[in-house]
C-alpha cells in the first residue's frame, strides 16, 4: 500500500474503494455525518492522514477531548494503512459501540502500527470518539 501524503484527495486514506471526496471528505466537510462507529473510525483515521484537526476535535467527546491535536509542521509521520479488526454494537439501536483497528504508519523512516480498541458514544444524535485501549 502506498504511503498517503497530507491533503490526499484520491483514493481515500481510510482504505475504502472510493475517492476521498466521496468517502471521508464528505464527513470532514460536514456534508454528511458518520452513520456507525466504524464509519467514524475510518473518517478519523483519514483526518489524521490529511491533518484535519478541526474534524478530529469536532468528533471527539468533550469529556475526553484534548485542547488541540498538535500536528507537527513538516513532521515525518505518515499514516500508511488502516485495518478494521472488529466492530461491535453501533447500529441505529445502540448508543455505544466499539471498533478494534490497526493503523500503520511510517515515522522518521521507521514503520510502526497503532493497535487500539476504540469506544464511541452517541452525543446529540451523532457518533463521537470517547477513548480507547491501546495494545502493545
Amino acid at each position: 500500500m502506498a504511503v498517503m501524503s497530507r491533503r490526499t484527495t484520491s483514493p481515500c486514506p481510510c482504505g475504502q474503494p472510493l475517492d476521498y471526496a466521496e468517502c471521508c471528505g464528505r464527513l470532514h466537510s460536514g456534508k454528511a455525518a458518520a452513520a456507525t462507529p466504524e464509519e467514524l473510525m475510518r473518517s478519523r483515521y483519514a483526518a489524521f492522514a490529511v491533518e484535519d484537526e478541526a474534524y478530529l476535535l469536532r468528533t471527539w467527546h468533550p469529556r475526553t477531548r484534548p485542547p488541540r491535536i498538535g500536528f507537527e509542521p513538516g513532521g515525518s509521520m505518515r499514516w500508511t494503512g488502516l485495518e478494521i479488526l472488529d466492530s461491535s454494537d453501533g447500529s441505529a439501536f445502540h448508543s455505544t459501540g466499539t471498533v478494534t483497528f490497526r493503523a500503520r504508519y511510517v515515522d522518521g523512516g521507521r514503520a510502526g502500527a497503532l493497535h487500539e480498541r476504540s469506544r464511541f458514544e452517541r452525543l446529540d444524535g451523532a457518533w463521537v470518539y470517547v477513548d480507547g485501549d491501546v495494545y502493545e
